[in-house]
């Protein structure tokens, strides 16, 4: 249940008496963080690159066929 929904929101004052006015602000507040932290929560639509294929791209070359081991042609 959010504010932005239409729904009621409840709040349930655990100690003291706050003033109307108070708990005016407390929603107010809430409220706005709650729409601006939904806002950002885009998720990317492309999947990021994993650490393994990045650390694995650079691993090593391709072997060349042409040469024997050690370039020993013998």
């Amino acid at each position: 249940m959010s504010a932005s929904d239409g729904e009621p929101v409840r709040i349930d004052v655990r100690r003291g008496d706050p003033t109307p006015e108070e708990l005016a602000a407390v929603i107010a507040v809430v409220s706005e963080s709650y729409a601006q932290e939904a806002a950002e929560a885009i998720a990317d639509d492309a999947p990021a690159e994993s650490a393994w294929r990045r650390s694995a791209r650079a691993l090593r070359a391709p072997l060349r066929r042409g040469y024997g081991w050690g370039r020993f042609t013998g």
